[in-house]
């Protein structure tokens, strides 16, 4: 950890729709940034939410803004929906990878106008549902969601009442898998692995294992290196097939991964902001990272600081201009 950083976790209690903060055990104190005064940039709240493509997000963005800029940064932890509670409460500054969230856009960013947009990070998210490799070779059909009913048996677990297993990851990530399954007439249950994590330790366990598992899982992830996952195919996506949660019977759309920022942050138009609004890299970039951090055994920090030492005019690019 930084010597000009602080992590912390907000979970989901929330009082009067204020977001409650705890420090997170082990966390260091905020201290003077290396680079420069703090008082040109000030604090700088990063929402970190729970998968570790966004901590790679995170971690870049803020040890340059610690490094580079002056910046105190804090390093938030907590649920996506969550997070941009922290707009209305001043205690979150930007959200670094929004996967969609239409029902958030519309409350605070066309009606409480306390967040905006703030760009692209230049990675197209999709989320879908997945299958080992192994699985594509033997039921070579199985990629097809009309066949679906036909293997149920073969995801079976005692936690899925007698239907097949739908392994999804946390619960509070996109997922419309309840709706679809359900619409889409499947004799499945979905069940919550609890993690980004433990998902990513299921589908490798049933590769190596030669076991059944079906999930939800996205792109850009870097275990797909390691692991080729192969995505079902649903019912095409179209403008508005997921309108009505409860009707959803369609794909995942591609989502335009994009940072949401609070107004009086961009109102102040500080380098903090300057920076998060330059912000942009590849699904490339964002899987080294994650690798760094989840194989390599790497703190958050040092996955950061390799990939910017290796990658110095992208950096520049980011930083404010005069």
């Amino acid at each position: 950890m930084t010597d000009s950083s602080m992590r912390r976790w907000i979970g989901p209690a929330v009082a009067a729709g204020v977001l409650v903060a705890a420090l997170l055990p082990g966390a260091g104190n905020i201290a003077n940034a290396e680079a420069a005064s703090s008082e040109e940039c000030g604090e700088l709240n990063l929402a970190v939410n729970n998968w570790v493509g966004y901590e790679a997000d995170a971690f870049v963005v803020g040890e340059v803004a610690a490094k580079r800029l002056g910046c105190l940064v804090n390093y938030i932890y907590v649920d996506e929906q969550i997070s941009w509670q922290g707009f209305a409460s001043g205690q979150i500054d930007a959200v670094l990878e929004n996967w969609g969230h239409p029902e958030l856009v519309e409350l605070y960013i066309d009606q409480l106008k306390v967040a905006q947009d703030a760009g692209s990070i230049g990675i197209d998210g999709q989320i879908g549902w997945w299958v080992p490799p192994w699985m594509v070779e033997k039921y070579p059909d199985i990629t097809d969601w009309k066949n679906l009913n036909k293997y149920a048996d073969l995801f079976k677990t005692s936690e899925s009442g007698g239907k097949g297993q739908l392994l999804d990851g946390d619960p509070g990530f996109v997922t419309n898998d309840e709706a679809l399954v359900t619409n889409l007439k499947l004799d499945f249950q979905v069940v919550f692995a609890g993690s980004e994590a433990a998902l990513i330790q299921s589908f490798r366990t049933a590769q190596q294992n030669k076991t059944a598992v079906i999930g939800y899982f996205y792109s850009p992830q870097w275990f797909l290196a390691e692991v080729p996952l192969v995505k079902v195919d649903l019912p095409p996506y179209t403008e508005g097939c997921d309108a009505d949660a409860a009707k959803v019977a369609c794909d995942y759309p591609v989502y335009k991964l994009n940072k949401i920022v609070a107004t009086r942050f961009a109102e102040a138009n500080g380098p903090g902001y300057q920076l998060i609004k330059n912000f942009k890299w590849t699904g490339e970039d964002q899987n080294l990272v994650a690798k760094y951090i989840t194989a390599d055994g790497m703190s958050p920090e040092d996955a950061a600081q390799k990939w910017i030492e290796a990658n110095p005019d992208v950096v520049d690019s980011w930083l404010p201009k005069g």
